[in-house]
Parts: structure tokens; C-alpha cells; sequence
């Protein structure tokens, strides 16, 4: 198994609750050995192996790199600009998943913003 199945069921399922002007735009695309959640072509979130991996805005990166279950992407073993781990702590909860998801597409929203 390259990346947790179980979660990419439950991003499924928390993906169905974003308004059909949002949900039209995500897309999977296989990348980093796992699988990523698009939206407009922009990555949001995704599951590599058994963590969550995460897009996050500049401005929240360090709120967000102090909180407990959360480390820098280091997939290259450099950390990655705006990229986050999240363990599987970090995401017990359909809520606690919800508020990555939403912080994942907030990302790729601020970027077609801005291009």
C-alpha cells in the first residue's frame, strides 16, 4: 500500500460537503509516491503514506508548524515552502480532517488569486 486507503475514503466523504462551485474543481492526481487532492489544478491536501499532507499559506505557517501532530514537509529532505505532515493524531476526528481540507483549498484559492 503506497498511501492510506482508509483516508483517502474519508477525504472522499469530507469533500462532499464543499459547495458544488468548489466540488467541481477537485480533482486526484497520483504524486509524491501517494495521492493528492487538486482543485483547479492546484494542490490542496493528500495522503502520503500514512500522514496528511497539507498546503498552507505563508501567513499561517508558523501558528501552524507549533501545533502538536504537524512538522515541516521534508519529502526531499529539505523542507518544502508552504507544505506540511500532519500525523495521523492530527486527524482523528472528521472535524480535525475537515479543518486541513479547508486550510488545503484556502491555499490553492489565495494562489489562482493571485497569479
Amino acid at each position: 500500500m503506497a498511501y492510506n486507503e482508509d483516508l483517502e475514503k474519508r477525504l472522499d466523504f469530507a469533500l462532499q460537503v464543499f459547495p458544488k462551485k468548489i466540488s467541481k474543481h477537485l480533482s486526484k492526481k497520483k504524486m509524491f509516491g501517494g495521492l493528492a487532492i487538486m482543485y483547479k489544478g492546484k494542490m490542496t491536501v493528500g495522503i502520503v503514506k500514512n500522514d496528511l499532507m497539507v498546503r498552507v499559506i505563508s501567513g499561517k505557517m508558523d501558528a501552524i508548524l507549533k501545533m502538536e501532530s504537524v512538522r515541516p514537509m521534508d519529502f526531499t529532505n529539505r523542507p518544502m515552502k508552504e507544505f506540511i505532515y500532519v500525523s495521523p493524531k492530527g486527524f482523528e476526528t472528521e472535524e480535525q480532517l475537515q479543518n486541513w481540507i479547508e486550510l488545503g483549498i484556502e491555499h490553492a484559492i489565495n494562489k489562482l488569486q493571485n497569479n
